[in-house]
Parts: structure tokens; sequence; C-alpha cells
């Protein structure tokens, strides 16, 4: 398995950037998907809060990632693992990576817009309200709340998706791809 090189590697901030989205956003699914079976209870209106708190964090972390992925070029994949790749899955990166991109948008202010349609404000963290992205109006907060549901959905079928893929790469083509997101030092 070769080792990724300083130039191969992604950067320290990109990397940070990755795991943190990576752990808030699968903790987040599986959180929001856990409070939504749970009976109506001042337990649940809790959770609620908790949720809308970490999709306004994973909203700002993703803003952070896309401003550097904006400002920072990602490392080239080596010539070689580039060369045994087959079209397909170059096609399938990029488009999975585009994809996961415009949903972790998405979904947190699909979600906003879903609790300021349904009159229900984000207080972050309780202690900064944000301001209503939409205003109060119950019939665009049904019409909003399945949206939300699906693109979340979406988002975690893409990111197991995107393990799936890292996965294969490390255990079945042994082609050092993961190691380029792992924190440590390069080669």
């Amino acid at each position: 398995m070769p080792t990724p090189t300083a130039s191969t590697r992604y950067s320290l901030p990109a990397i940070a950037l990755h795991w943190l989205l990576a752990v808030g956003l699968i903790g987040l699914l599986a959180f929001g998907w856990y409070m939504t079976g749970l009976p109506f209870s001042p337990a649940r209106l809790k959770y609620y809060n908790w949720h809308k708190w970490a999709g306004v964090t994973i909203l700002v972390l993703s803003l952070l990632r896309l401003v550097w992925r904006l400002t920072h070029r990602p490392p080239a994949l080596p010539a070689a693992m580039a060369a045994g790749m087959p079209r397909w899955q170059h096609l399938a990166h990029h488009g999975v990576h585009h994809l996961l991109y415009l949903l972790f948008f998405a979904v947190p202010l699909l979600g906003w817009a879903y609790s300021s349609a349904a009159g229900f404000p984000i207080v972050w963290f309780g202690l900064w309200q944000l301001p209503n992205f939409v205003p109060a109006d119950p019939a665009l907060a049904e019409a909003l709340k399945p949206w939300h549901m699906i693109s979340a959905y979406t988002l975690a079928a893409l990111i197991a998706l995107h393990i799936a893929a890292a996965l294969k790469h490390q255990f079945i083509d042994r082609d050092g791809l993961l190691r380029r997101m792992l924190p440590g030092k390069a080669a």
C-alpha cells in the first residue's frame, strides 16, 4: 500500500473539517432518526432543540469546509492510482462529492425553513435566536417537512456510499487512498 506524500495528502484543516463533519453528520442523522420515533414529551421537545443546534453547527462547519475547499485546491490523485481507476469511478467520485456538498447545505436549510414555517424559532445553544428563514406558514411547513426528511435520507445514503468506496479502496484495491485523509505524518 503506497504511503501518501505531503503533495498527495489533504491539508490538516481539510482533514479536520472532513472528520468533524463526518462524526457530526452521522451522529445527527442517527439522532434525528431516533428522536422522530419518540412519543410527544418534554424530552422529545428538548431533543428537537438539540437537533436544531447540531444542524446549525453542521451548516457553519459546511460553510467553513466549502470556503476552505474553494480557496485550497485538493491534492491530485497519485498518477498510478488515477490510471488504475475506471472512468466510471472518477465520475462517481466527483458526482458523489458534489451531491454531498449540496446536501450539507440543503438538509439544514430545509430543516431551518421547516422550523421557521412551523413557527418554532431556533435558539442556537439556547443563546442566540436565529432569524426566521421563512415566514410562519403551516401549509409551507407541511410541504417542507418531507423534503427535509427525504434530503436527510439521501445524504445518509450518499455517506454510506462514500464510506463503502473508501473501504473498497482500503481493503480491496489496497491503493492507499484512505490514508490521504487520515491524520498523521506524510512520507
